[in-house]
Order: C-alpha cells, then sequence, then structure tokens
C-alpha cells in the first residue's frame, strides 16, 4: 500500500510517501526550490520521494492533500460576511484567486499530478481534513499503543485547537476549538508586534522571551484572552485584525500596550522582550490548562503533539515536567510540511483499513531522516564540477578531521546521509562547533548565519549522557524540548555582568558549555542517538573523546533568508558564503583557505549586521 500526502498552497508545501503505514520519504519544497517556505506545488518534494522508492506517481495506490478546500473556502467566506462592511477590500482582494484556483482545487491538483506522470488516475486523488492530517502525523509514527493527541496552530478549516483519541489503527477526533479563538493567531499576532515576521518568525519571539519579564501577562488574560479553567478560550476580536484586514493587531491592541508595532528591522528594546516573555507566559499557562483537564478527563498517560504550536519547545517542556503524561511525542514536522505525512498516514489506516505496527525504537520517523541522500561518488562528482578543493578520507579519518576542527574552535558545515524533515537539522544539514567556547554563539549567529546575534543554539548530546549535563530525563531527539543545564555545570553571573548583560551586549560563560546556554539556563535539546545517525554519534563520541564534553552546537546549515541545504552543491555556495571555516560532506573534507577566493560569495550585503 503506498500513498502520498501533500500539503501546498499555503506555505510550507510538502510531500511524503508512506509503504504499508512507514514514512519511507518526505521533504519540503522549499529545500529544492531554494525559496524559504515555498507554497507552491511541491514538483520537486513529490519527485524526490518518487525516486527514492523507485516508482512512478500512477502506481501509487493513492495522493492525499492534507485538507478539504470548499469547507475552507466555507469558513472564509463565512468571516468576510460575519464582520462585514469591515473587511471588504480583503474580501476583494482574496475571491478572486479562491474562485480562479482555490475553490477548484480538486481540478488543479489533478492536472499537476497528470503533468508529473500522464498515466496517474484522479480517481486516485483523495481529501483529508487539516487537523486530522495533524493528528495522524503525530499518533501513527508515536511509539505508542494508545495516546491523547493535541493539536494547536493558526487554523485549519474551521478548528485552531483540537483533540483526539488514538488507540491502534483507530483515530478519532472527539473536541475542537473554532477560528477565530486561535492560540496559534495570538502568538502570530505578538509576532508580528514584535517585528517578525508570521509563520516563521514565532520560533525568534519564543527565543526572545528569556530576555524579558512577563510583565505584561495580566494585561493578555485582562483584555485579549478569555481563558477559562479547562484551557478553553476565547479572543476579543476587537484587538485583532486578522478577520477583516491584512494585519494581525490593530490600533485598540498598541494602544493597550503603549507602543506601535515594532519596525522589522528597528531596535529591540526592553519593552520587545518582556511582550515576548509575556505571550510566552500565557501560552503556557493555556496549553497547561488544556493538558491536565485533558488528562484528568480522559486518563490517558501518553501524549502527542502537532501542529505549528508545538514547535514551541519552551511549552512542551513545561507539559512534560507538569508530570500529568508519563510520555510525550512530538511530531518533528509538527507544521504544514508535516500535514503531507499526515494527510498519508490518516488515509493508510482509516480509509484503506490497514493495519498499524508500533515502530520499535524510538519512534516511526526513522529520527527524521526521510529526504535524498548522495552517494560518496556523487559527491565528489559535483563538489568538483562546482569548483569545490577537497580531500576525500576513510570514515575513520574523515571524523578524526572533523574532531580536530571543532576542538580548535573552527564553525563546520557537516552535510551526511539523508536531509531531515521539518525544520530541524539534526546532524544531516548542520552547522556544528564547540559548546564550551563563550564566543561561539556570536560568532555563529553574526558571522555565519547573518541574524540576531540574541538568537540561541541547540546542543547535540548523546543520548546516554544527557542526564549528567541536562535536567532532563528520557529522549529528545527531535530538538522539541527544553531543559535546564544542570546546576554543577552552571556559572553564576557577577554583578557587574548582571548589570551589563543586555540582548547583543555580552556574551556571558553562564555554564561549561555557553554556547549553548540561554540567558535563563536554558537549553533546547537534542538527543542523538546510534541507531537513527551513527555517523553524527560517532563524531560526537570523538569529541567527547577528545574534550570530555558529549555535546556540540547543532545549528541549521543555511544562512538568514534561506531554506537548509539539500545538496552538495548548496553546501557549498552556503560555505563560501560564510565564516564556516571547515565543510564536510560525506567523506569529503573541504578547508576555506584553500578554495579558490574567486567563489567566495558575498551574502553580507542582504543583512543589517549590529
Amino acid at each position: 500500500m503506498r500513498i502520498l500526502g501533500i500539503s501546498a498552497y499555503y506555505h510550507d508545501s510538502a510531500a511524503a510517501l508512506v509503504v504499508d503505514g512507514v514514512p519511507v520519504a518526505a521533504a519540503q519544497e522549499e529545500r529544492f526550490t531554494r525559496i524559504k517556505h515555498d507554497a507552491g506545488f511541491p514538483v520537486q518534494a513529490i519527485g524526490s520521494c518518487l525516486a527514492q522508492a523507485g516508482v512512478r506517481l500512477s502506481q501509487l495506490d493513492a495522493v492525499v492533500f492534507y485538507e478539504k478546500p470548499f469547507v475552507k473556502f466555507e469558513r472564509l467566506l463565512e468571516t468576510y460576511l460575519s464582520v462585514a462592511p469591515r473587511g471588504f477590500r480583503q474580501f476583494l482582494t482574496a475571491m478572486p484567486l479562491w474562485l480562479r484556483e482555490k475553490l477548484f482545487q480538486k481540478s488543479l491538483l489533478s492536472d499537476e499530478l497528470k503533468a508529473l506522470d500522464a498515466d496517474f488516475d484522479p480517481a486516485k486523488l483523495l481529501f483529508s481534513e487539516h487537523h486530522l492530517s495533524h493528528a495522524a502525523s503525530a499518533f501513527y509514527p508515536s511509539p505508542f499503543e494508545r495516546a491523547l493527541v493535541l493539536t494547536l496552530d493558526g487554523v485549519g478549516e474551521w478548528p485552531t485547537s483540537s483533540v483526539a483519541l488514538g488507540n491502534g489503527a483507530a483515530l478519532d477526533i472527539v473536541k475542537e476549538l473554532h477560528f477565530p479563538h486561535s492560540l496559534g493567531l495570538i502568538y502570530s499576532a505578538f509576532t508580528h508586534y514584535t517585528g517578525f515576521k508570521v509563520n516563521s518568525g514565532e520560533y525568534k519571539l519564543m527565543g526572545l522571551a528569556p530576555y524579558g519579564r512577563p510583565v505584561h501577562a495580566q494585561t493578555i488574560l485582562d483584555h485579549l484572552v478569555d481563558l477559562k479553567p479547562d484551557g478553553s478560550f476565547r479572543l476579543d476580536q476587537r484587538y485583532f485584525d486578522y478577520m477583516a484586514g491584512f494585519t494581525m493587531t490593530n490600533a485598540r491592541f498598541e494602544a493597550l500596550f503603549g507602543e506601535k508595532a515594532r519596525a522589522g528591522e528597528a531596535q529591540l528594546t526592553p519593552f520587545h522582550m518582556d511582550i515576548a516573555a509575556s505571550i510566552q507566559a500565557v501560552t503556557e499557562e493555556i496549553v497547561l490548562r488544556m493538558t491536565r483537564a485533558l488528562a484528568a478527563e480522559t486518563g490517558e498517560r501518553n501524549l502527542c503533539l502537532a501542529g505549528g504550536v508545538a514547535l514551541n519547545c519552551v511549552a512542551n517542556g513545561k507539559i512534560l515536567r507538569d508530570g500529568r503524561f508519563d510520555e510525550i511525542w512530538v511530531q518533528p514536522a509538527s507544521g504544514d510540511a508535516g500535514g503531507a505525512l499526515g494527510a498519508a498516514l490518516a488515509a493508510c489506516h482509516r480509509e484503506f483499513a490497514q493495519p498499524r505496527t508500533v515502530a520499535a525504537g524510538l519512534d516511526g520517523m526513522a529520527g527524521a531522516y526521510l529526504g535524498p541522500a548522495f552517494a560518496a561518488d556523487e559527491i565528489a562528482t559535483r563538489l568538483s564540477a562546482a569548483g569545490a578543493v577537497f580531500e576525500e578520507h576513510d570514515e575513520a579519518g574523515m571524523l578524526a578531521q572533523t574532531v580536530e576542527g571543532l576542538v580548535a574552535g573552527k564553525a563546520v558545515g557537516w552535510f551526511q546521509g539523508r536531509m531531515e524533515f521539518g525544520p530541524r537539522a539534526l546532524g544531516g544539514r548542520s552547522i556544528l562547533g564547540d559548546p564550551r567556547s563563550p564566543s561561539m554563539q556570536k560568532t555563529l549567529n553574526l558571522r555565519v548565519k547573518f541574524r540576531e546575534s540574541f538568537r540561541p543554539f541547540a546542543p547535540a548530546v548523546l543520548a546516554e549522557d544527557v542526564g549528567d549535563w541536562f535536567e532532563h530525563e528520557g529522549v529528545s531527539p527531535y530538538m522539541l524540548m527544553v531543559a535546564e543545564v544542570r546546576r554543577e555545570r552552571r556559572r553564576a553571573m557577577t554583578a557587574q555582568e548582571e548589570a551589563l548583560f543586555g540582548i547583543d551586549k555580552l556574551n556571558v560563560a553562564r555554564s561549561e558549555i555557553p554556547a549553548v546556554t540561554h540567558v535563563d539556563y536554558s537549553a533546547r535539546l537534542q538527543t542523538v542517538h546510534a541507531e537513527t545517525n551513527p555517523r553524527f554519534h560517532a563524531l560526537i563520541s570523538g569529541f567527547k573523546a577528545a574534550t570530555g564534553c558529549p555535546v556540540l552546537v547543532n545549528t541549521s546549515f543555511n544562512v538568514r533568508g534561506e531554506p537548509i541545504v539539500c545538496t552538495p552543491e548548496d553546501a557549498f555556495r552556503c560555505f563560501m558564503g560564510s565564516d564556516i571555516e571547515m565543510l564536510v560532506v560525506g567523506t569529503c573534507v573541504l578547508r576555506k583557505e584553500r578554495q579558490d577566493p574567486a567563489l567566495a560569495l558575498d551574502y553580507t550585503s542582504r543583512f543589517e549586521l549590529d
């Protein structure tokens, strides 16, 4: 039973192929087109999935779209009518596109698929529901026979939050909260208010929060959110503009907090830090009330999370430590890209009644390494054609050279095996560094990634050593849990450092691993397992043997504004356009000083660097 899932036309288009209920390939379209958050029909992602499985589109049993366009259109139309005459300009802007394309999406999708394979039978095209796709993406690959499934995002067709119960192959949604009352949309509203881009800057807001104090949290609860004891809520739409206008917030919202929305490149101030801390605190309070009430109501001991809000790893960590559930599993591609996978899985087990086998080991995601890979001879050929100068080594030699570079303080591009599915680099397409260096965070942010210097980095830690370095038990393979650095690994700031500390002012050695320790001593964990990524595990083991530290800085292999690299050529271009000093692609090792200077790219002109 071979089923392809597709998400498209909103943001983060993707394709995923499931064979007999097992995810075998998945990728986002942005990785191939190099357009960040590409919303177009995922032609190249589909081609990649089919190529990895060695099948044609017409040989599949079904192709499933991740939501129902007619129901979404119904929601948009009812929304416009409910706020009329406000929103008329938005209505005039949106309707032509819907009437020309989106309303007839079945025909559009059929045409796109037949363009890929003339033998494709349009009768094989099916449609899932948005929140069902999310829920399926979380439950079916999870390591649980039964679980409660909570999906939190902006909005699908009507639902913005949903609760499902999964048991074996059965999965049923039992509760929903509907638009316009949305945890994802209120978080996006504050993302917009603090000057970050909606649908991509929410993680920046989360990273900014520890620098501030939640002094506005009660204002949010008093005026914006009517929060009930069970976590259900309503939003006062007088403060928002997403139903009738082109922005998330309005003048009433700005008057409530006393400042206008920050322009995108304007300086971040303590006010913005406090706003970030406040909405983060409210978000955590909402999800904790929800999960506590649901645990008490259902008696379920396992929890699965999906939807864009599930990428809020700080909130996830709070749920875990709250102890209402024995185990929590979060879909690594929790956003709309993961809806492609969920659509295929939902069809497999619900439409076609295929049995489900709970995955042995960590889960059914194969470590999220579901994208394309490149053979050793292909890597060498591609690098040579790009003009790269490199040395080829055996496995042991490559690992030794990489460890040596990391110990010497170099920023290392690491391109290995299959590309990750989801927004996090997990040791397949990563930039690595020494976490013991107090200057590594600022170096990677400003000189390598060309992004805001406050942004934290994740520690990739050997799974067997996580408890020695972090206040965490169990696994966190997808960077979706936050835990604190163990107290014995911390260093307290002096009074002078406390007084001077600012978002861009001072790098403080807050622990033995300052490059991955956030200002509140937290860290976004990735536990690295030999079973899912033996080469990355071996590299960190080599670094531990050389330094005594089983941790590396791990950040995505890209610069600001670009998707994570996909091919060896992408990796070489990023290497030549940033201050990455060493690049390891397969067993090929490249050093910056040996490259042709004429091939260097100037990325710095794109960004205002502080």
